[in-house]
């Protein structure tokens, strides 16, 4: 079927668009060698940042005397997974394990369900003192007290030594709060109008309509939230010295890192170290390596199913001030 006349001319205005797009855009030779030495040198970056997981994940899979005599840089040898399943023999890991996971989930949920609310309750004129009580949380990011005061006000109201100590403290979250309230600013007021000439109270508003349409901030509090709860290990160290049942999985991994920094002193220093004691140390090795690893996968396999959230929330919650 022959082309008409119009097609002919879309056709030929498409060529010419080409064409001129092709010579207008045309690399100089500056331009190429700049983009050359920009993708060296992130390339050159994102293998620096990688290369710490991947020799942790190599010694770990790798023949375990290698690995304690530091034969193993680049490439594993005698690969192996003993050494995670070994860790269930480790003693209270597992319950470390638990602590950790427990603390990280319910601390999680309940600050972002708090941080959802209270964020949606400071955007309205109708809440009594809202001003008073915004600028209140906004003040306490800028004023800490200190460790010892820290503690000594964490004794007093009772939460030392128990696993609330880990959650309580971290529910209301100012900061998070604050890109929340920022968030819901940009949200169309007509939606909230709608509902309200309907009869939806301030709560049916906020779940039916605010919660569903703030998945994306909510989502990056969530990952600022999982990663505070799951690094943490200041709490677990100084709150639960009559606790070791609650000590979390990072504290345990402090505790190895100790123990082998100790032993490497005492060897450096002529200290007798018996055979038992040293094949113990190099054992500890591969298993600080181990636990390290254990440590840094459960963000690692989050994170890139957060990341669109994360992306979409961090910059819609800083469009208005």
């Amino acid at each position: 079927m022959a082309k008409t006349a119009q097609e002919k001319a879309d056709l030929k205005a498409e060529k010419l668009y080409e064409k001129t797009h092709k010579r207008k855009y045309r690399l100089k030779p500056g331009d190429i060698v700049f983009n050359i030495l920009n993708y060296l040198f992130f390339t050159l970056f994102t293998i620096a940042c990688i290369f710490p997981f991947y020799y942790l994940f190599i010694n770990t899979i790798s023949d375990n005397d290698l690995v304690i005599k530091g034969l193993i840089n680049f490439i594993p040898r005698g690969i192996h997974f003993d050494n995670y399943t070994a860790l269930l023999n480790v003693s209270d890991l597992s319950s470390a394990l638990i602590v950790s996971l427990s603390r990280t989930v319910l601390g999680t949920a309940l600050m972002v369900a708090a941080s959802g609310f209270i964020g949606y309750l400071v955007t309205k004129d109708e809440m009594w003192g809202r001003k008073f009580w915004y600028r209140f949380l906004v003040i306490t990011m800028y004023f800490n007290a200190g460790l010892i005061p820290w503690f000594l006000n964490m004794q007093m109201l009772g939460l030392t030594n128990t696993f609330w100590a880990y959650i309580i403290p971290g529910i209301v979250a100012p900061y998070n709060i604050i890109l929340v309230k920022t968030y819901i600013e940009s949200i169309p007021a007509e939606l909230e109008e709608s509902a309200q000439i309907d009869g939806a109270s301030f709560f049916t508003v906020f779940r039916k309509i605010i919660w569903p349409l703030s998945k994306p901030i909510l989502a990056t509090i969530a990952i600022f939230g999982a990663v505070g709860h799951w690094n943490s290990f200041t709490d677990s160290l100084i709150l639960m010295t009559s606790a070791p049942k609650l000590y979390t999985l990072q504290h345990r991994l402090y505790i190895y890192l100790n123990q082998a920094s100790n032993l490497s002193a005492l060897m450096e220093s002529g200290g007798s170290v018996s055979e038992a004691v040293l094949k113990s140390a190099m054992s500890g090795k591969v298993i600080k390596y181990t636990i390290s690893m254990v440590t840094v996968i459960p963000i690692l396999i989050v994170y890139p199913f957060m990341q669109r959230y994360f992306e979409k929330g961090i910059m819609l919650g800083a469009v208005k001030g």
